[in-house]
């Protein structure tokens, strides 16, 4: 199982998300709980048909970090 770093916005409806290491996929939902399952069924799909298609499945290369600035 691989771990990828995906993305949450707020939007002027709701939240999207993304995942920047899987271009093109992309969700959008009413709340961050929505998209957070929408992102993940999303990831397991997007790899799925990749795979049928024998393409590579990219590997997960961003990572993710708060940092605070004043």
């Amino acid at each position: 199982m691989k771990k990828y770093a995906v993305v949450i916005e707020e939007t002027k409806t709701g939240y999207a998300a993304y995942a920047p290491d899987l271009p093109g996929l992309g969700v959008t939902g009413k709340t961050v709980a929505g998209v957070a399952r929408l992102i993940r069924e999303g990831i397991e799909a997007h790899i799925e048909i990749l795979r049928e298609r024998g393409e590579p499945v990219p590997k997960p290369r961003t990572r993710c970090r708060y940092v605070e600035a004043a």
